[in-house]
């Protein structure tokens, strides 16, 4: 499969910013990459009280610029693809304006630290799969994405027994243990115990001090281990199945209507939104 040449120069700057199978494009991928370690990396030691005493003066400034290069990053691919609007709403095009919208709220937010929230541009470090024609793992990206996608009508229904069991069970610790302990005042934080405990999390907050609670306890206990297997054998047996339908030989070419990748090599229109590629 064969993109046509950039006739124009919005063509040109598509091709830069989209595409990483270009010298320039790579170049512009890279040197974003580079760009967003440096700003979480930044936003991680400003939290550093001894460091952000002594090197705020390059904190401020350094966040304030990448921002605005992000920014003006962020216009530029709406400008260049064909439906901004799908841009803006793709899972990339989200990522891309949240990594910038925490330092703006500064601005309406006064001592909130929202800049602490940069560190979701970490998120678009995976677009390294792309830059470095790692089409294989956008294949498997695609294989467990489906595989969730499989076992989301089993999931809800194991949530909801599960949290129908919490229900029960924490209405009968309150029974059993509110009128002896203080910590079981009332049914939701009788449930908050049953959570921590059926999920073997224990935080230790809460305990039954009664024979028949810490009998329950027990119970519980054990049937977490359980519980807990059960989602991973749902989405482990969706994850196999799906396996066996997927295709790794895929391009990294990028539609310019809705931006996806993960084309098959002679694929003529995108798989996604039908735009002739």
């Amino acid at each position: 499969m064969k993109g046509r040449e950039p006739s124009n120069i919005r063509e040109r700057i598509y091709e830069i910013i989209f595409e990483a199978d270009t010298p320039l494009g790579k170049l512009f991928d890279v040197s974003l990459l580079l760009l967003i370690i440096i700003s979480v990396l930044a936003v991680m030691f400003e939290t550093v009280e001894d460091w952000e005493q002594q090197y705020s003066h390059i904190f401020y400034p350094l966040e304030w610029i990448l921002t605005l290069l992000f920014t003006l990053e962020y216009l530029m691919r709406l400008w260049v693809v064909k439906s901004p609007w799908k841009y803006a709403t793709s899972f990339y095009g989200i990522i891309d304006l949240l990594s910038i919208v925490p330092s703006y709220l500064g601005f309406f937010f006064v001592n909130a630290h929202t800049q602490y929230l940069l560190t979701i541009r970490a998120l678009r470090l995976m677009r390294v799969f792309r830059i470095f024609k790692l089409g294989r793992f956008l294949g498997e990206s695609e294989v467990l994405i489906a595989a969730l996608k499989a076992s989301r009508a089993k999931i809800t229904v194991f949530l909801i027994a599960v949290l129908t069991s919490v229900t029960i069970i924490g209405s009968i610790m309150y029974l059993v243990e509110g009128s002896y302990n203080e910590s079981f005042s009332s049914i939701p934080r009788s449930m908050y115990w049953a959570i921590v405990t059926i999920t073997t999390v224990g935080y230790g907050d809460i305990a039954p001090i009664t024979n028949f609670g810490q009998f329950l306890a027990a119970i519980l206990m054990i049937m977490g281990y359980g519980i807990i297997a059960v989602p991973t054998g749902i989405v482990s047996a969706e994850l196999v199945q799906a396996n066996t339908k997927s295709d790794d030989d895929v391009t990294n070419f990028a539609c310019s209507n809705c931006t996806e990748q993960g084309h098959d090599h002679d694929a003529v229109f995108c798989k996604y939104c039908g735009e002739k590629l």
